[in-house]
């Protein structure tokens, strides 16, 4: 049985093993700010930690789980933020998801912004391919 990635982490002793977390505790331990946590929370509608009575984020395990996810297929995987939530309600909150995304991202013979010296021309010809497709 797969464990989850909160679940490597915690064990790798870099979670503290608590029963809840609050926001300022979780942006520390996804290396996200806080800001980003709260912004994942209006795109995700799967990511939704309680609060408690004064309004505080409680973040559990589970939540921890997502964060990771999310921050992998955004960050490393390099989707968009519509593609994550297109991961996520076609199945893909599993973790063996996350190792198979790389086989399911955008083609691999064109170029990422980050790898094309003028990411305008590389918009420009990512535009030109859906009009194609289009017409």
């Amino acid at each position: 049985m797969q464990k989850s990635l909160a679940k490597d982490i915690l064990d790798a002793g870099q979670i503290p093993d608590k029963l809840f977390y609050k926001i300022g505790e979780v942006s520390k331990i996804a290396g996200v700010e806080p800001y980003v946590l709260r912004y994942w929370e209006t795109e995700f509608p799967f990511l939704k930690p309680r609060k408690s009575k004064s309004g505080q984020r409680i973040y559990v395990k589970k939540d921890l789980d997502l964060i990771f996810q999310i921050k992998d297929l955004l960050y490393k995987e390099r989707f968009t933020i519509e593609g994550v939530r297109k991961k996520f309600s076609t199945g893909g909150s599993s973790r063996s998801v996350s190792s198979k995304a790389a086989s399911e991202s955008p083609k691999v013979d064109e170029p990422s912004v980050s790898e094309t010296k003028n990411p305008l021309e590389h918009v420009k010809s990512r535009l030109r391919d859906i009009l194609d497709r289009m017409g």
